[in-house]
């Protein structure tokens, strides 16, 4: 795995560590187990695959930037509300979480084509 890489996954667990202490902080009172199923919520981005590489790239990347989820706790810390933080800081666990696992932004060429290398059966794992 190559230098660059390396400190990506890294940055990665610390981005996820991170969204998880957020989730806890912002006291939303949501159940455990719905909070499971929220966390992988941004992972319906890939719906937009339906409508082809270059929308569904587009939308898929867009929800799974570290901003998106920055920006969405953001708002409801700003604007008193719990459980649109902790939204947020579960969001940005789950791409952390998604970048650790060798699961980058990804390209208009392909699903399986991401700033991390392939992914699948196609091409080389990234976690390799």
């Amino acid at each position: 795995m190559g230098e660059f890489i390396l400190w990506q996954r890294a940055e990665a667990v610390l981005v996820f560590l991170a969204g998880l202490l957020l989730f806890w902080q912002a006291d939303s009172g949501l159940t455990w187990w719905l909070a499971a199923i929220l966390f992988f919520a941004p992972d319906l981005g890939f719906a937009a695959y339906l409508a082809g590489n270059r929308i569904g790239a587009v939308i898929y990347n867009l929800v799974h930037l570290y901003a998106f989820g920055l920006g969405l706790f953001a708002i409801g810390i700003v604007l008193a509300m719990p459980v649109v933080a902790a939204l947020g800081a579960l969001w940005l666990a789950h791409a952390g979480f998604d970048r650790l696992f060798g699961y980058g932004l990804k390209s208009t060429r392909g699903f399986d084509i991401t700033h991390l290398g392939m992914i699948g059966k196609h091409g080389t794992d990234p976690s390799a």
